[in-house]
Parts: structure tokens; sequence; C-alpha cells
């Protein structure tokens, strides 16, 4: 236990960060500033959290929300009192919709310094709304509130992780001295200071129930069924392989068909189910075999898949719907016959008695047979024009990367068009390839600094972005000074967004290049430049496989591949309904 005893705000903040590593705590980020010193000096004191500086708050957010979604458990984040507590939103907002745990930490003034226009002072009091799982307004430094400040770390901690995952904000007023300067009533207390205060802390975990017995009886009324439909979403488990090795147990079980998402790691756990179906975007645009395809029952894996195509059919049909998920959150944006059991897959599949269940083995039935027929006649027309198509355009790049990578690489996969080529053409595989993801709020702020978060110390990784997404957030290559390990920028450059081509507001010609593409025109290779980032513009997809396999080990690179996205909107039009024409 070291602690700070020089003065009371040195004080206070090394035993709020011992106690956050006695939680479990490993890392930290901190933007610079003077109202946030004492907390700084803390956070980079402690020889066992990694504590990270970075210029922009707003990156530095993102950048947390990245490490956080791969460790799997709290990061804290660090500011000085002002505006740049607000550039925090964007990222609390997404924790908060995604469920990732983050522990902000602002800086303030005192309360005699609030409201009386005070430098650098803004009401930072539940300045999030009710985005936080929790917040808190400390009270000030004090030697007799030390036990209340240890009480509400552990507090905070835990609210952090259970029963939801989220973001938690506690606000922290500061009185000069800001500075480490010798306070000698503080420096007098340390030979008395109780050397069991930190005791009774361990570190918190989230905890899952046990299946309740309407579950277990429901299994048996899913094994008379037919026609049934399990459709995996987006997901991040903290362990991948368990997880899909559930729903794999729990499809064969019951003989249904999974709807995998491109951000579920089902798709690149090929072998693990023989009952996966990827093509179903494409499958649905099909009316015939929408209909003919309709199920009786659909169990629900966490969120709903990106798919607008799947989200319609599954609110045109409004089958009975089963959610299985842990987070308290309502995950039926359709608001249709839905029943949610709050408990993780792998909790469901490994219950004692669910694995002991006596039944007849059921028969292949001929819904499933169905969709695994269309399935491989779609692959197949997949296949064939993709092999063909030798341009560069952007709905090849999925297709490819996701037959290419090494093996296990995490892959962070940007908003707007990108994640839709992705959940259109990601091939199923054996990879075992990591898809990382912001479909919280699904917003393209943060996208490289969170990459960056995802990457820090982890196996060589990947981002895939449109230049729009890169651009919103180029501050992010302030953080590769500090950044330990490997990224490659796959940059699809269509100089606008893509997105938009694909929806109705480009057939107005007036304001849509302006108002709604806005191209920017970098040279990217010049913005390189400037960041010290290696760079290479990519013509031809030999060269793209030999770039990706094997991926460099340290460094961060942009590997740029321009397209045009009027060419490529035109080409999904009238593609997309033809793979599916059966």
């Amino acid at each position: 236990m070291l602690l700070d005893f020089r003065n009371i705000n040195t004080l206070w903040s090394s035993i709020l960060v011992e106690t956050l590593y006695r939680l479990g705590l490993t890392t930290a980020i901190i933007s610079p500033g003077s109202r946030s010193a004492p907390l700084a000096i803390a956070f980079a004191q402690h020889k066992n959290i990694e504590t990270i500086p970075i210029l922009d708050e707003r990156s530095a957010a993102f950048f947390g929300l990245g490490i956080a979604r791969q460790i799997h458990k709290p990061v804290v984040i660090i500011c000085t009192s002002g505006t740049a507590t607000a550039n925090f939103y964007p990222a609390l907002i997404e924790a908060k919709e995604s469920r990732v745990p983050l522990i902000f930490l602002t800086a303030d003034r005192p309360p005699e310094l609030r409201h009386c226009h005070s430098g650098q002072t803004i009401d930072q009091v539940k300045m999030y709304g009710n985005y936080p799982n929790w917040q808190i307004d400390l009270g000030l430094p004090e030697i007799s509130k030390l036990s209340y400040l240890r009480q509400m770390i552990i507090h905070s901690w835990n609210i952090a992780i259970n029963p939801t995952a989220g973001p938690v904000h506690i606000n922290i007023p500061f009185r000069d001295p800001l500075a480490p300067i010798v306070q000698k009533e503080i420096q007098e207390i340390e030979s008395n200071f109780a050397s069991d205060f930190f005791d009774h802390i361990f570190p918190i975990i989230s905890g899952n129930n046990n299946p309740p017995a309407q579950f277990l009886s429901l299994i048996q009324h899913f094994l008379k069924i037919e026609k049934g439909l399990i459709i995996a979403g987006t997901c991040q488990p903290a362990n991948p392989e368990l997880y899909c090795c559930a729903i794999s147990q729990l499809a064969h079980l019951l003989k249904f068909p999974i709807i995998a998402d491109v951000l579920s790691p089902i798709r690149n756990y090929q072998k693990l189910n023989s009952n996966l179906i990827t093509s179903y975007d494409l499958i649905l645009r099909n009316k015939h075999l929408s209909e003919k395809l309709k199920p009786d029952i659909i169990i629900q894996v966490g969120d709903l898949p990106t798919s607008k195509e799947l989200r319609n059919w599954l609110e045109k049909i409004n089958v009975e719907r089963w959610v299985i998920d842990q987070s308290y959150d309502n995950l039926d944006s359709l608001h249709g016959p839905t029943n949610h059991f709050k408990l993780s897959i792998e909790t469901i599949i490994s219950y004692p008695i669910l694995k002991n269940i006596k039944i007849k083995t059921k028969e292949l039935s001929n819904y499933l047979s169905l969709w695994c027929e269309i399935e491989e006649k779609v692959k197949n027309n997949i296949q064939e024009k993709m092999l063909s198509i030798n341009q560069i355009i952007e709905p090849k790049v999925p297709w490819l990367i996701s037959q290419i990578l090494p093996n296990k690489t995490p892959i962070f996969i940007a908003n707007s068009m990108p994640v839709r080529d992705c959940e259109f053409f990601w091939q199923a595989n054996n990879l075992e390839i990591q898809p990382f993801f912001n479909r919280g709020a699904n917003g393209i702020d943060g996208t490289l600094s969170t990459a960056l978060g995802v990457a820090h110390r982890q196996q060589s990784s990947v981002l895939l972005t449109g230049d729009l997404s890169l651009l919103h957030d180029t501050n992010g290559f302030l953080i590769t000074s500090k950044f330990i390990g490997h990224l490659t920028i796959i940059l699809i450059n269509n100089n606008g967004g893509g997105i938009f081509e694909m929806l109705p507001i480009a057939k107005y010609d007036l304001p849509f290049e302006e108002y709604f593409a806005t191209p920017q025109n970098i040279d990217f290779s010049q913005l390189s430049k400037t960041y010290n980032i290696d760079y290479e513009l990519i013509d031809d997809w030999q060269v793209l496989r030999a770039r990706l396999n094997p991926l460099p080990t340290t460094g961060v690179r942009i590997l740029e591949l321009k397209t045009n996205r009027h060419h490529d909107a035109q080409w999904r039009l009238e593609n997309l309904p033809l793979f599916a024409y059966y």
C-alpha cells in the first residue's frame, strides 16, 4: 500500500486509486489539466496501473472504450474541469448503449467557486443526464471522509458492471493546493493510519444467475417445434469460443438454423455451427423465399443484427420471440410478442439440469434443410460473382478479408457502409477472427481512437473504415506515440458518405453532395506524413492479400483503397436482389 500523505488532495486521490486497483483496475487514461492534477499524480505514481496520457478528451474516452471492450472490465478516464468534461459525452453514450464498463472521473471546482463566473467552471453535476449507470458529486476531501470515499469507489465499480455494464460518472471537487505541496497536519496522520484500511476489498466481477425453471420447461416446448429459428445478434463476449459453443449446442439440440450477425463471433467459428446462415439479408430480399421461411418461434440471443431487411421481416411476420441476454435493457425495438430471459447463453447451456434433459433425438426438419439449401446456393452465387471482379469495389473488401486475415485477428468494423457490406458479404470461416464495433449509438465519432484501444497490447489488429469516419477522428493519431502493438487501417476512400447513396435523399441532386455525401478531398498520403504513419495505396486484390497476412507486429499503417461510391451504390442496387435468385 503506497499512499501519498503530502496533503489532503494527494491522500484523497491516492486512496481513490488504490481502491480501484484492489477492485481490479489495470488501465487509466488521463487528459491534461490543472484541476485534475491530484488525480493525475496519484495514477502516474501507481506502479501497477497502466496510465496513458492523451491530449484530446473525446479521443481519450473512445480509446478507453476500446480497451474496456477488449479486457471486459472497467477502464478509468480522467479529465480536468470545464468543457473538457463535455468531450467525454459521445463515448459515454456509446458505453451506455453498448453496455461497456467505464468510470469517468471529472475534476471540479469546490462549491464556493461554482455559479459565480470562476474560470474553467461549468455545471458538471449530473451533466451526462440519464446515461450513466450511476453518478455522484463527491464531497470535498476531508480526513473524516476517507471511509466514505473508499465505499463510493467500491459502489461505483460494482454498478459499472452489475447488473448491466455501463458508464459511471464521479465528479470530484478539489480546493487548492492542487500541486503536491506539503501540509504538515496531513503528514502527521501517516503513522496512525489503519494498516488494514483496504484489506476487505477484492476484485468484483459480473455475476450470472441460474436459468429459471420456466426456461427449462420452455426448452422441452421448443423441442416439439419444427419451424424454429435462432438469431445471434451483435455481441462481444469475453470468451468467443465458449459463446459460439453454447449457441451451437442449443441449435443442435433444437435443430434450428442460426442467423448470425457479422458482429457476432459465430461467423468465424463455422466448424462449431453446421446450421449457420450468413446470407439472410440477401435471402430475405426474395419475397417468395421470405414468405416460405417464416418460423413459428424465434430465439434471439443478444441484440438484433444490423440488417434492416431482417428487422423489416421480423416486424412483418410478428412471431413469438424469446430474448436471451443478461442485461436488463429492452432489446426489442420492434415491440413484438417477446419475452426476456436475463441470462447469458453460456449460463443456460451449461446448466446441469438442461444437460441431462432426456429427449428423443430430433430429426432434421424440412425447415432447417430449406434454410441450409438456400444458404449454400446464395454463397455459391456470391463466390462466383466476387471471383469475376477485378476492379476495386467496396463490397468485395469484406468478402476477401474474411477469408485471409491471420487467425484470431481483432478487427474493428466502422459504422455506416463498412458494417453493412460486412453484413452482406462476410463469409463464414474458421479463422476465429474477433469483431469489435461501436453499435450502441451507431455513430462515426471515435472510430480510430476506439480501434486503437481495441488493438492496444493485443494481437496485431485491423480497422475497416470509410474516409469520413477516419477523418472525423484524426486526433486519434495523436495516441500512436503511446500505443503498443499494431493496427492496420483498411481505408475505403470513396470521398464521401457512401451510406447516403443508398438512401432516398440521393435522388435529390442539389443539396446531396455538399450536405449529405460531404466529400472532403483529402490526400491521405499527406495526412499520413503529418502523423508519421505508414501509408500505401492498394489497387490490386493480390497486393491486399499479401499486406494482410502476415500483419506487422508494431506501428500503425494505412492501406487505402480508392473506390467510386456512385458506381458501388449502383452495383449494390443491381446485384443484392440477384444473389438470392433461386
